[in-house]
């Protein structure tokens, strides 16, 4: 049994882990959770949800990641939180990866509008081998012939990552 603080923290290190896709560190945790604790209260906090088989250390010096365990509990107190905090929790990760989504887009945008200042001919190839995606951006050589080749270029750019 873990008590209501590790409860919480465990929930504040998954939530963080599935957002970033990296493990996550008891400096983390203490800058997302705002509690009034020391960092070392935290990590042990950690290395009791650790030892109970919730989260594990990838290597020495990383962040904690959660286990299949921890995965379960948390699935089974969302679906015995009200249907109305579920749904409201999966709307809140939608808007949070279309957020992400959309600042990716204007960063793709912005470094494609740089290279097309920067450069005269760019060539774009999207090759797939089976679950990879490989996208390659070449600059080329000086011809101002090709500038209206380089804004179709960046447009199909941007196609494909709206795709996305």
């Amino acid at each position: 049994m873990i008590s209501e603080r590790q409860e919480k923290l465990l929930n504040f290190l998954i939530r963080e882990y599935i957002s970033t896709a990296e493990p996550v560190s008891s400096l983390g945790l203490k800058k997302v959770t705002d509690w009034d604790v020391c960092g070392a209260t935290i990590r042990n906090d950690l290395q009791a949800l650790t030892e109970a088989g919730y989260i594990e250390q990838p290597h020495t010096s990383a962040g904690r990641i959660p286990t299949k365990k921890a995965y379960q509990y948390f699935v089974d107190k969302i679906s015995a939180e009200p249907e109305q905090d579920f749904s409201d929790f999966i709307v809140r990760q939608i808007k949070t990866a279309h957020q992400q989504i959309e600042q990716e887009m204007k960063l793709a945008e912005k470094l494609m509008n740089s290279l097309s200042e920067k450069s005269t001919s760019l060539s774009y190839t999207r090759i797939t081998k089976s679950d990879n995606l490989i996208e390659i951006l070449e600059i080329l050589g000086p011809s101002k012939t090709s500038h209206e080749k380089n804004i179709d270029t960046i447009h199909k750019i941007i196609k494909e990552l709206e795709k996305w």
